[in-house]
């Protein structure tokens, strides 16, 4: 699958396969993925927790607004952020360094024949504070993704609008 493919083919994926187990190799392949994001001044600001515990993908379900697709999944990972490490230059670019690793998770998921969805955490505080509480972290949450074997294909909903590009 070419890199123009796989950003076709991505979908937020809230329905999973049950009891598909996903190998420490793949699990790896995802983080080295997020780990080769840009970031300003390369200050990579980013750790990640990783969730295969049923109970814990459980909890999530139960606390995040929006994450209920968590009980099917077979794994998150959860993105923190870590703004503390970025100065100068490089301070302030966190969201955007964190949301360019999660972009490459959701594209290597694709291109591994995974669904995945990612769901917000940053900046909302109630649920930085009930992930936190969830899976005893004390890290900056930014959001919490999603991933398994996909057991639906929605349709596209992204697609080209000529009326929002502006050429100089």
């Amino acid at each position: 699958m070419t890199a123009s493919e796989t950003i076709r083919m991505r979908r937020s994926i809230r329905k999973f396969k049950p009891g598909v187990t996903i190998g420490q190799e793949q699990i790896e392949k995802l983080l080295e993925a997020a780990m080769m994001a840009p970031s300003a001044c390369n200050t990579r600001p980013w750790e990640f927790v990783v969730v295969k515990s049923r109970d814990k993908l459980d909890e999530i379900a139960a606390v995040h607004p929006h994450g209920k697709m968590m009980s099917g999944a077979s794994l998150a990972i959860i993105v923190c952020a870590l703004p503390e490490v970025q100065h100068g230059v490089s301070e302030g670019f966190f969201p955007q360094d964190c949301a360019a690793a999660t972009q490459n998770i959701l594209l290597q998921a694709t291109e591994m024949g995974l669904g995945s969805c990612w769901c917000g955490v940053y900046p909302k505080e109630d649920n930085i504070k009930k992930i936190c509480g969830a899976l005893g972290i004390s890290g900056l949450p930014f959001n919490v993704i999603a991933i398994g074997a996909a057991d639906t294909s929605p349709q596209a909903r992204g697609f080209f609008e000529k009326d929002k590009v502006k050429y100089l």
